[in-house]
């Protein structure tokens, strides 16, 4: 299969490195110095058990028309990138061409084949000027969910953490054969994966927890398991999964866990850095609409309190203002 990913960081280059592996066609387009270290070297993928691949795609390129038409077109961009490339993702498509959005937290499509008063409604956190929705055909998205961690350690590595789980699914909840095609791909290259009738259900789950540990962790430094262990944390953790769970109730979705079970989830993870971490030690643009306030977007729209989404957003907005203003991240380093 003809694969082209967009953005080859900890997710995108652990997708584009096992697809190549399993044998498919891949071209990666990227920037700077990830992107040099795969033209040179290839795409290294160190497994969670020490054990080292290496990936030669069949092309890397910072040029979108380089690529051509393809038979899926993975988005690994962070949300806040997407409308650099939205305009160039029409040369990638084909008849047949699927999309597959791995975005953390709600994605700009949410409402797109959603049925229902909220049919077609737009999220303006996530795709403020429309740009998304015009470029980009919602009718060739198929819904995706990444449980997988990893990280870029160098250029051109990606250490996976833990998990291996993709769950995919149409917007409408019908099971299609481009569906199924998905899902074999992504067992045929290694992952777990299987075809959901509620993708949306399975995106809250996730981003249940990326609502609340992604900003905690940016604010506080602290690790998954530091987050859960320290019971002020715990709790406001939970206190913003229950009002994130009630904004989603108000839009049909029903958990299949409860909080606590969500939370310990995370706990099991470990000392691991969240990714809005990790972008603020490197001084990166955080993920703050996309991963809160697209949620507390839905909070308005569907009138259902949610004083401490609202809160720890205000909170992390402002960290990343700063930090794009002062153009630094913030690391702890031990006193001396």
């Amino acid at each position: 299969m003809k694969i082209c990913v967009v953005g080859s960081g900890a997710i995108g280059g652990l997708m584009g490195a096992k697809l190549a592996l399993a044998g498919n066609e891949v071209s990666i387009i990227d920037q700077g110095a990830q992107l040099a270290a795969i033209r040179d070297q290839g795409l290294k993928l160190i497994w969670e058990d020490g054990s080292e691949q290496v990936a030669h795609p069949a092309l890397a390129t910072d040029q979108v028309a380089d690529v051509g038409p393809q038979d899926l077109v993975i988005l690994a961009l962070k949300a806040h990138f997407l409308e650099q490339v939205a305009r160039q993702v029409p040369s990638l498509l084909g008849p047949e061409t699927m999309i597959v959005t791995v975005q953390n937290g709600l994605p700009w499509w949410y409402f797109h084949k959603h049925g229902g008063p909220y049919e077609g409604h737009r999220l303006d956190t996530l795709d403020p000027n429309g740009i998304l929705g015009r470029n980009i055909d919602g009718d060739r998205i198929v819904g995706c969910v990444v449980y997988p961690a990893a990280a870029v350690v160098a250029p051109g590595v990606v250490r996976h953490v833990e998990g291996d789980r993709f769950p995919v699914g149409e917007l409408d909840g019908t099971t299609t054969e481009r569906v199924q095609r998905l899902h074999d791909l992504l067992v045929e290259a290694g992952f777990r994966s299987r075809i959901l009738d509620d993708i949306r259900g399975e995106i809250w789950l996730k981003a249940w927890g990326n609502l609340s540990f992604n900003p905690i962790s940016a604010l506080t430094h602290a690790t998954l398991a530091a987050i859960c262990q320290f019971p002020e944390t715990r709790q406001l953790a939970a206190d913003m999964m229950a009002e994130a769970q009630a904004v989603a109730g108000k839009l049909g979705i029903t958990f299949r866990h409860t909080i606590e079970k969500r939370i310990a989830g995370a706990e099991s993870v470990g000392a691991h850095k969240t990714s809005m971490l990790q972008d603020v030690e490197l001084g990166r643009s955080l993920e703050v609409e996309a991963l809160v306030g697209a949620v507390l977007e839905l909070a308005k729209l569907t009138e259902t309190p949610a004083p401490s989404i609202a809160a720890v957003y205000a909170c992390v907005k402002l960290l990343n203002k700063v930090m794009l203003l002062e153009g630094a991240g913030l690391s702890l380093d031990s006193a001396a």
